[in-house]
């Protein structure tokens, strides 16, 4: 999933580079790269959730005695 991500907003930063160039010369290609600019951006944000989950779980492991349960699990949403 992680690679994926990383692989998906490499490939909105090439679209980027392209669209640069020729902002200045249509309107379709200013709203195309304000598009790809926002798909970049909500990308981005997936890949820091993933990081900050990951995270939160490696420290949950290390505090939580191994098989109790904490109230917290029974409520994931």
């Amino acid at each position: 999933m992680k690679k994926k991500l990383i692989a998906s907003i490499h490939d909105k930063e090439i679209q980027l580079a392209k669209l640069k160039e020729h902002i200045d010369k249509s309107r379709i290609c200013s709203d195309l790269y304000d598009k790809v600019l926002i798909e970049k951006a909500i990308l981005n944000k997936q890949l820091d959730n993933l990081k900050q989950k990951s995270m939160a779980n490696k420290i949950k492991s290390l505090f939580t005695p191994k098989g109790e349960k904490l109230i917290c699990d029974y409520f994931k949403g």
